[in-house]
C-alpha cells in the first residue's frame, strides 16, 4: 500500500482554511500534535462529512489520510482521491487491510489517519474497534474528533487512551460522543443526535 502525500502548500492551506469559513464551519483548535496519531470522525451520516474535516485538516497544511474501498480508485477519480490523502483498501478482507496499514505506519515518520468508527452512514448502535486495533498495535494516541452540523463546529477533539479492553474502551467512547450532543447532517443517521 503507498500512501498518499503528508503535507499541503500554504496557498493551498489558506484556500481550505477560506472554503471551510465560506462554508460556515469554525475549527476548534487544530490538528493532532503527534507526527503519528489516529481521529475519530463522529458522526458520521453524509459523504460532505468528508468534505468538511478535508478543508479542516487540510487549512493547517497536513494531510490526514481515509481509507477507502479500492473501487472507487478508477481513472479520473483515482488520482484525486489520492491526492485528497485517501488510502485505497481491500475491504473483502479487513484483516488483511488492517495489517497493511499498520505496516505503512510503522514504516513511516509521519501519518495521521482519519477514521470513521461508524464504518457506515447509517445509524449503527455498535461500532467498529479497528481504531483501537490500530492504536495498539502502532503505540499511536487516538483523539476523539468530531464534526456537529448543528453549530457548524469541527475539531480533533480530546486524547483517548485506550486501556486494553477493547469492549470497555469502545463503550467509553460512545458514551462520551453521547454526551456531546452532536448532530450529523443526516440526523437519522446519528443514533445519538439531538434531540
Amino acid at each position: 500500500m503507498k500512501a498518499a502525500k503528508t503535507h499541503y502548500g500554504k496557498r493551498w492551506s489558506r484556500f481550505c482554511a477560506w472554503m471551510l469559513k465560506a462554508m460556515g464551519w469554525t475549527a476548534d483548535g487544530g490538528p493532532m500534535p503527534e507526527p503519528k496519531a489516529i481521529v475519530l470522525g463522529v458522526p458520521h451520516t453524509s459523504i460532505w462529512d468528508f468534505m468538511v474535516s478535508y478543508f479542516f485538516y487540510s487549512a493547517f497544511g497536513e494531510v490526514a489520510h481515509v481509507m477507502i474501498k479500492k473501487e472507487f480508485f478508477f481513472w479520473p477519480v483515482g488520482p484525486i482521491l489520492r491526492a485528497c490523502g485517501c488510502i485505497p483498501v481491500d475491504r473483502s478482507s479487513a484483516t488483511g487491510m488492517v495489517k497493511s496499514l499498520i505496516e505503512e505506519m510503522d514504516k513511516v515518520d509521519f501519518f495521521k489517519l482519519a477514521i470513521a468508527p461508524e464504518g457506515t452512514r447509517k445509524p449503527v448502535a455498535k461500532w467498529k474497534t479497528g481504531a483501537l486495533f490500530i492504536a495498539k498495535e502502532t503505540g499511536v494516541p487516538i483523539y476523539l474528533g468530531y464534526f456537529d452540523w448543528k453549530t457548524r463546529h469541527i475539531g480533533c477533539g480530546e486524547k483517548f487512551t485506550p486501556t486494553g479492553d477493547t469492549k470497555a474502551d469502545l463503550e467509553a467512547i460512545q458514551e462520551y460522543y453521547s454526551k456531546m450532543g452532536l448532530e450529523g447532517k443526516n440526523r437519522k443517521g446519528y443514533i445519538y443526535s439531538r434531540e
